[in-house]
């Protein structure tokens, strides 16, 4: 388990491009690596705003998006298409403008889906494919991720655990969450022991109505209460922030970005 690394950008729109940047840096590495690399993508403001980023920096081609599988922290349970989908805003900011393997992009289910209106089915079916897509080398149910994108809410929440919900202590792979404090209700989540079987988790925060969440789950409060401070890539672990996120941050955790 990696130590939080702490980079802090001037605002939300430098904060986007260079996490775009580290983006294309990453998933080049990977695909040098191993010839496969695979991307976990989150939803919110500043998830969606990285993924337009990357759709418009020309260094974008130099990714084999070919060969790059793509995940879901978490979906919210309504029909497809729908703009509340995690999936409508991804494909519209980015995954409709690369060359993708349509094979190799794996939506959670809609509630009109295969599934039916069954969140816990839906939940088991990508469970399953995880499984499947994992290697002996990944030493689990899920494949170890490159990397892992997440947004942070200002109670602290990630994908869809929030805090004091029974999530939080599930060991399966994928959960259906009810009873969303955050609508929509009903939402399919990756739990925090897949969520920390990636190699790098990167947390975004823009905004001074995440300060105080990005503060708690830097001070070693535990994840039931800030599910933030629970969740940590294998090699690398990084709060990518933009000034306003960091502002409660003693001087010496953030570390400003060079501009």
């Amino acid at each position: 388990m990696s130590a939080p690394e702490v980079i802090v950008h001037r605002d939300a729109e430098l904060l986007a491009k260079a996490v775009a940047a580290r983006l294309v840096t990453r998933l080049v590495d990977a695909a040098a690596a191993r010839g496969t690399g695979s991307l976990v993508l989150t939803g919110g403001g500043i998830g969606t705003a990285v993924l337009s980023e990357l759709a418009a920096a020309p260094a974008r081609d130099a990714v084999d998006w070919r060969h790059l599988d793509v995940w879901w922290g978490d979906e919210r349970f309504v029909p497809s298409g729908d703009k509340e989908r995690n999936e409508t805003g991804a494909r519209a900011a980015l995954l409709d403008h690369v060359d993708v393997d349509p094979a190799r992009v794996h939506p959670m289910a809609p509630s009109d889906g295969p599934d039916g209106d069954d969140p816990d089915a839906a939940a088991a079916r990508y469970a399953t494919r995880l499984k499947e897509a994992a290697t002996p080398e990944d030493h689990g149910p899920v494949p170890s991720f490159d990397v892992l994108l997440l947004g942070i809410g200002p109670e602290g929440h990630i994908a869809s655990l929030f805090p004091g919900l029974p999530a939080l202590y599930d060991e399966r792979s994928v959960v259906a969450v009810r009873n969303s404090p955050k609508p929509p209700p009903t939402r399919l989540s990756l739990t925090l022991p897949s969520i920390n079987a990636a190699k790098e988790v990167w947390i975004l925060a823009s905004g001074k109505e995440k300060a105080g969440a990005v503060a708690l789950a830097l001070s070693g409060t535990g994840p039931v209460q800030v599910p933030a401070a629970g969740a940590h890539g294998r090699q690398r672990t990084l709060f990518l922030l933009d000034s306003d996120a960091a502002e409660q941050l003693p001087p010496e955790i953030g570390r400003p970005a060079p501009h």
